[in-house]
C-alpha cells in the first residue's frame, strides 16, 4: 500500500468507528423517557386493584414525584394521601434496569419490609419494563417471590406503575396523568 494513502485511510477509519452508534443499555427508552419528568409531580388513579386493601389506596389522593434523576439511579416518591413513606428506586444493572421499593416511617427512618424489587430480564428496550423479583425480595417477602411490576410510559401522555402475582391472579395497577403536572407535595 502506499504509505502517502495509508494515514488518511486509517483516519477515515477511526473517525467512523468514533461516530458509529454504539447499542443502547437495556431499558435506555424509558430512562430516558424519565428524566424529562425530573422534579414534576403527575396525579393518578387507581385502575385496578384486586386485594381488599387496594380500594382504600384507591380512596386517596395518589401522586408521583419524579424527584431525583441521576446517570445511575433515579427516584420517585410514590404519595398515598398523606402517607409519604414510599420511593421507587430505579438503577441501572448490568443486565438493563433494576426496580426497588424503599419504605420509611414517618421519622425517616427505614421501615424492616423494605429494598424489595427486582430485575429487568432478557430484552430491556422499549417504554415498558418488567422488574421479576429478586432473591431478597423472596427471602424478604415469600409471598412475593414470583412478583413482576411494571412502569410503561406513553411520553407526554400516561406513566403505569403495576404490579401482578400469576398463580394468584393479584393485580394493582395505577396510571398517572403526564399530561399535567401537580404541584410538588411535600418530601
Amino acid at each position: 500500500m502506499n504509505p502517502k494513502l495509508a494515514i488518511p485511510l486509517l483516519l477515515v477509519a477511526l473517525s467512523a468507528c468514533a461516530t458509529s452508534p454504539t447499542p443502547d443499555r437495556p431499558g435506555e427508552a424509558l430512562w430516558n423517557a424519565l428524566e424529562p419528568l425530573c422534579g414534576n409531580a403527575y396525579e393518578g388513579r387507581l385502575v385496578e386493584g384486586t386485594e381488599p386493601s387496594d380500594a382504600a389506596i384507591g380512596e386517596q389522593r395518589l401522586v408521583m414525584w419524579v424527584r431525583d434523576c441521576g446517570d445511575t439511579e433515579i427516584r420517585i416518591p410514590f404519595h398515598v394521601g398523606s402517607d409519604r413513606s414510599r420511593t421507587w428506586i430505579l438503577s441501572r444493572s448490568p443486565a438493563g434496569v433494576r426496580l426497588k421499593h424503599d419504605h420509611r416511617h414517618a421519622d425517616g427512618v427505614e421501615d424492616a419490609v423494605s429494598r424489595y424489587g427486582g430485575d429487568t430480564r432478557g430484552a430491556a428496550d422499549g417504554l415498558s419494563l418488567d422488574f421479576h423479583a429478586d432473591a431478597f425480595t423472596a427471602e424478604l417477602l415469600p409471598a412475593s417471590a414470583t412478583n413482576v411490576w411494571t412502569m410503561a410510559i406513553d411520553p407526554g401522555r400516561a406513566f403505569t406503575y403495576a404490579l401482578r402475582r400469576e398463580a394468584e391472579g393479584r393485580r394493582f395497577r395505577v396510571d398517572f396523568d403526564l399530561g399535567r403536572p401537580v404541584a410538588v407535595p411535600q418530601p
